[in-house]
C-alpha cells in the first residue's frame, strides 16, 4: 500500500509539473478604439512560463521587439477600420504567432448637413441611375438592370438623351467616371469593367476586378480610379492596369458604414451614397473617416411618385462652376443643391 501511495503521489506531482510547463499565451488588446486614443497591447503566459522575447506588430508594420511584454502605440496616423495586432513569441527554442483584431474608429462624430435646392431639371424616370458625371454642361449617366443598362450623354436643361450605347443584357451596369479622354464603367456581379472613348462611346477594352468582388460606384482623383464594392471598403485603382492597389474603410466614431454606392470626388473628399438610404456621406480619402452626413430624404418627395421610384443615387460635381447635382433611381428630376453645415 505504501508503494502504491508513493506511485500515485509521484504521478500527481508529475502531472502538476507537466501542466505548469504548458504554455498558455494571452494577447490583450481593446476590441475597438478611437484613433485619438493610445493603443495598449500586453502579452502574458497564464502559467507564468519564461518567455525569451516578443515582437509586436500591427499588420506588417513592426512595433517593438524585446523582453517587454507590453507597449503603448500612437495610432493617430493609421487608417480606420479593421487591423490585426500580432505578437510573435520566442520561447523554449520555439516561435508562435498570436493575433487579435482591433477596429480603429474616427476621433469625432461626423458633421451634419442640411441642403438647399438651387435648381431643378428634368430627368428620365425610366433611368435606373447608377453613375452620374457632368462635363462642359452635359450630364453623363450610367443606368443599371439586366437588359436596360446603358451609358448616356444627356442635355442638362432638357433631360434629352443625346448619345447612348446599351450594354449586353448579361451585364448589370454600375458606376462610371471620366478619366482623361476615357470613360470607365463598372458592372455589378460580372466582375468586369469597360473602358470607352469619351467622345464616341466606342469600347476600347475591358478589365477584371482583382480584389473586390462587386462593382458599385466609381470616381477618380486625377491620379487613381476610386471604386466602391457594396461594403465599407473603397478601393484605389491604377488607371493604367486597373489593379486595386490600396483601400480604406468608411467609419464614424462608433461603427463602420456599409453599402457605399455611387461616388464622386469633390474638393479632396469622397462623396458617397449609401444604397437603400437617401443620405450623402463625406469621406476622408486618406483615413476613411466619415467627416459629414447630409440627410437628403426630402428630395424624394419632390419627384413624381410612381411604382418604380427608388432611392437616391447619382452624384455629379461641376468643379469649374462649383455646382453639386444629385438624382435617384427612376427619379423624374435632377437637382442642383447646396449643402449647408448645421
Amino acid at each position: 500500500m505504501h508503494f502504491k501511495n508513493n506511485a500515485i503521489l509521484g504521478f500527481t506531482l508529475l502531472l502538476l509539473i507537466s501542466c505548469k510547463s504548458e504554455y498558455n499565451f494571452v494577447l490583450k488588446t481593446p476590441k475597438k478604439l478611437k484613433i485619438s486614443n493610445q493603443l495598449s497591447i500586453s502579452f502574458s503566459d497564464k502559467n507564468d512560463n519564461p518567455i525569451d522575447s516578443v515582437q509586436f506588430s500591427i499588420g506588417n508594420k513592426k512595433i517593438t521587439t524585446g523582453k517587454n511584454l507590453s507597449t503603448t502605440i500612437d495610432i493617430s496616423d493609421y487608417k480606420l477600420g479593421r487591423h490585426t495586432v500580432n505578437a510573435l513569441v520566442f520561447y523554449a527554442n520555439k516561435t508562435k504567432k498570436i493575433t487579435n483584431t482591433v477596429y480603429f474608429l474616427a476621433d469625432t462624430a461626423p458633421a451634419i448637413y442640411n441642403y438647399k435646392i438651387i435648381n431643378t431639371y428634368p430627368h428620365d424616370k425610366n433611368a435606373y441611375t447608377q453613375g452620374l458625371e457632368i462635363h462642359n454642361g452635359f450630364i453623363y449617366e450610367s443606368t443599371g438592370q439586366n437588359g436596360s443598362s446603358s451609358l448616356r450623354k444627356v442635355e442638362l436643361k432638357t433631360g434629352k438623351v443625346l448619345q447612348q450605347i446599351n450594354l449586353d443584357k448579361q451585364y448589370f451596369g454600375e458606376g462610371i467616371t471620366r478619366f482623361r479622354d476615357e470613360i470607365f464603367m463598372l458592372t455589378w456581379q460580372n466582375g468586369i469593367g469597360f473602358v470607352y472613348d469619351f467622345e464616341t462611346f466606342k469600347e476600347k477594352e475591358t478589365f477584371k476586378y482583382k480584389n473586390s468582388r462587386y462593382g458599385w460606384g466609381l470616381t477618380n482623383d486625377g491620379k487613381k480610379l476610386i471604386k466602391s464594392d457594396g461594403t465599407e471598403k473603397i478601393w484605389f485603382l491604377n488607371p493604367e492596369t486597373q489593379a486595386e492597389e490600396s483601400s480604406i474603410e468608411a467609419y464614424t466614431d462608433k461603427r463602420k458604414v456599409e453599402k457605399l454606392n455611387e461616388l464622386e470626388y469633390i474638393n479632396d473628399k469622397i462623396y458617397s451614397n449609401i444604397y437603400g438610404e437617401n443620405s450623402l456621406l463625406i469621406i476622408n480619402p486618406s483615413s476613411g473617416k466619415i467627416e459629414g452626413v447630409a440627410d437628403l430624404r426630402g428630395l424624394r418627395t419632390k419627384v413624381e411618385q410612381h411604382s418604380k421610384l427608388d432611392v437616391l443615387n447619382g452624384i455629379a460635381y461641376d468643379k469649374v462652376a462649383n455646382k453639386l447635382y444629385v438624382t435617384g433611381k427612376n427619379w423624374s428630376k435632377l437637382f442642383e443643391i447646396e449643402l449647408i453645415k448645421q
